[in-house]
């Protein structure tokens, strides 16, 4: 895990799409949230600085692009569908800069336009939005255009629309920082409606996010059961397989035992109502089904690297 937050740069043109910038920027606001570490930075640029007005109308104040990238450090070029004006000689030579410093580049949407345009993803697979994917292929044949929804490729990433956006982004959270992570982060955004119907809700099946059902309905109960918390037995029972079937469904899916995935929901629940509330250290104890304060405070210093009292120090001053 990287001593210093990962920088990612979207660089934004007019006609982006709100919806696809929100996509790639929310996850990582998520993972730093649930992790309560700063994993990532983010900036939204421009090539100039100023005012990059959306699809919809929606003006943002961007800073000027630098060409001088820190490391670790990712770029994402995001742009809508009038890309093609866009791929001007001041376009291709910033981004050809920016591609020099060794910088991992990216292009969302109908940003990979502006990439293959300037000669960046010649020779490498990629993709766009789906209603652009046969002109992209005709128009720039050295690019290997696949029908994919992302492409992860040695310094080159591209995804196709918001959807897609944030099923890359969950992908690359995965690779940087685990599956568990991911999978909680999939849940803050993901509203799997068939399985709403059936009594569930989160992540089912999205991208990286498909899991096994019995480890889906261990999950569910788990959620369901903070403050009386369930024996790995129980659980087993629930998810209709043995103790030993499910903690291996655990390390091989989300990389961690279902206990220390657990302790992970109860702490987050614990966290919410320390910023949310003002329950006592006693109340969240016994709402998170912790014996006694004292256990609750080991467990959160231990998991979140901080106090109850600083967490609520934040919040309520």
């Amino acid at each position: 895990m990287p001593n210093q937050p990962l920088l990612i740069d979207f660089l934004l043109f007019d006609g982006f799409s709100n919806m696809v910038l929100a996509s790639g920027v929310e996850p990582l606001r998520a993972a730093n949230g649930l992790s309560n570490k700063e994993l990532y930075s983010w900036r939204l640029i421009s090539l100039n600085g100023g005012i990059v007005t959306s699809s919809s109308g929606i003006q943002i104040t961007t800073r000027k692009l630098t060409v001088v990238a820190p490391h670790p450090y990712r770029l994402f070029v995001v742009a809508g569908f009038g890309a093609r004006v866009h791929l001007t000689s001041n376009t291709s030579a910033a981004l050809r800069r920016a591609a020099r410093t060794g910088a991992a580049l990216g292009g969302i949407d109908m940003g990979a336009w502006l990439l293959a345009g300037s000669g960046l993803l010649d020779g490498q697979k990629a993709t766009v939005h789906w209603e652009e994917l046969d002109n992209f292929a005709d128009m720039f044949p050295r690019v290997q255009t696949v029908n994919d929804r992302f492409v992860i490729e040695p310094n080159r990433i591209c995804a196709g629309g918001a959807t897609a956006a944030l099923e890359l982004m969950i992908a690359l959270i995965q690779s940087d920082h685990g599956p568990a992570l991911s999978f909680d982060v999939t849940n803050m955004f993901v509203y799997d409606t068939e399985a709403d119907r059936r009594g569930g809700r989160g992540a089912v099946h999205i991208g990286v996010a498909k899991r096994s059902p019995q480890l889906i309905r261990s999950i569910n109960s788990m959620r369901a059961h903070i403050r009386e918390p369930l024996s790995l037995d129980k659980l087993s029972n629930v998810a209709a397989c043995s103790s030993r079937t499910l903690s291996r469904l655990f390390i091989r899916e989300l990389g961690v035992s279902p206990g220390r995935y657990y302790v992970s929901i109860r702490l987050s629940a614990a966290r919410r109502l320390a910023e949310e509330t003002r329950m006592s250290c006693g109340e969240i104890a016994e709402s998170t089904g912790y014996s006694s304060s004292a256990a609750l405070a080991r467990a959160y210093s231990l998991h979140f690297g901080t106090t109850i009292r600083d967490t609520r120090g934040q919040r309520f001053k």
